[in-house]
Order: structure tokens, then C-alpha cells, then sequence
């Protein structure tokens, strides 16, 4: 990943990458996620073009871009727009980090340190996030109780929320932010040309 010049945060060329990575970001939250450890944890990858914006453009043009995701997404969510809360809170944990400590220094070495703290404020979020919003939503809304969110996990021996959030939620956004890390490694630099403006 090389160094490139500061240029102003909300340029034509930005805004015009940041409106191409918003649609591709939606294009891939329309596709069904692959399901991980049962049918209510499923592998999408529309936070992958969130998370080039971030290295690209900075932490701040990668919010926006995730906030306009979840926000087109909520038109079609099957969950009241709860997920997609879900899903912007614990993306903001994954491209915040990465991007900030990217953009201290413009290296592999950085990018690889910022995905790794990324993942892992992503991790330790999703817990409370799953616990706090996520599994209160899914009992009062669909009149589910801990016992039904249990079954929908293919793992045995699951059989508390403790065990769910520690050996399946947590587990699973580790599996996540590795994916996306790996995805964004490799097509980082084919793409650098198109996700950066010249600065003349």
C-alpha cells in the first residue's frame, strides 16, 4: 500500500469514489450472506468496499460510506432496520480503527496492524452489540426467547447466552474481520489507481 498525498476530505474525485463504493457496497449487502455456525450468522461482504474507502479516502469518508449502505439497506431489512443499526455499529468498530491507524503511516505494516485492531474492537463489540440490541430485538419482535435463538445455531452444546456470545458471536466476527482483512490485502493495491485521484 503506498503513500499517497493529502488532498481535500471532500473533493469531486472522493465524493465520486466514495457515491462507486456506496453502490458496490450495496450491490453485495443485496447478496445472501453465506451462513456461519447456523442460519442467524451469515458472511456478507458489503463492509469490503466500507473498508477500502477507509484506507483510500480516511476513516471519515468510510462512515459515510457505510452510514449510506445501512441506510439504503434499512429500505429492504427484514428486521425493522435493527440489523442494519447492528451492522453500521460494528462496522464503524472495524473501519475506524484500521483507517486511523493506517493513515498515521501508509504502509503494508500499518494497514495489517489497523485491520488486526479493527477486527478485534469489532470482536469484543459485537458481544455487547448482539446482546444488548441484537437478541433483545429478535425476542420482542418475533416473540422469540433465548432458547429459540439457541436452536438457530448449528453448534452443539450451545445452550446459554454466555456460551453463544463467547463461543459463537465472538468467533464468528473474528472469522469476519479475517475474511475482509485478506479480501482488502489482496485487491488494495490492483485497485490503488482507481480508488485515488491524482493530485496535480
Amino acid at each position: 500500500m503506498s503513500t499517497q498525498k493529502t488532498r481535500p476530505a471532500m473533493s469531486v474525485g472522493n465524493m465520486t469514489r466514495m457515491a462507486l463504493l456506496t453502490a458496490a457496497a450495496c450491490l453485495l449487502d443485496l447478496i445472501p450472506g453465506i451462513p456461519i455456525f447456523g442460519s442467524i450468522y451469515k458472511l456478507d461482504f458489503s463492509l469490503l468496499p466500507v473498508l477500502l474507502g477507509s484506507f483510500a479516502m480516511g476513516p471519515l469518508q468510510g462512515a459515510i460510506i457505510l452510514l449510506l449502505k445501512c441506510l439504503i439497506g434499512w429500505t429492504h431489512s427484514a428486521t425493522m432496520g435493527i440489523g442494519k443499526l447492528a451492522d453500521f455499529l460494528m462496522g464503524l468498530m472495524l473501519i475506524i480503527p484500521a483507517g486511523l491507524i493506517y493513515h498515521k503511516s501508509k504502509t503494508r505494516k500499518t494497514a495489517i496492524i489497523g485491520m488486526a485492531v479493527g477486527t478485534l474492537c469489532m470482536i469484543v463489540g459485537s458481544i455487547f452489540v448482539n446482546k444488548f440490541i441484537l437478541f433483545p430485538f429478535y425476542m420482542s419482535a418475533f416473540h422469540m426467547d433465548m432458547q429459540k435463538i439457541l436452536g438457530m445455531i448449528t453448534v452443539p452444546g450451545i445452550d446459554s447466552e454466555f456460551k453463544m456470545l463467547l463461543l459463537i458471536t465472538a468467533p464468528f466476527n473474528l472469522i469476519k474481520g479475517v475474511v475482509l482483512s485478506i479480501l482488502t490485502a489482496l485487491i488494495y493495491k490492483p485497485l490503488s489507481p482507481i480508488l485515488h485521484e491524482k493530485v496535480r
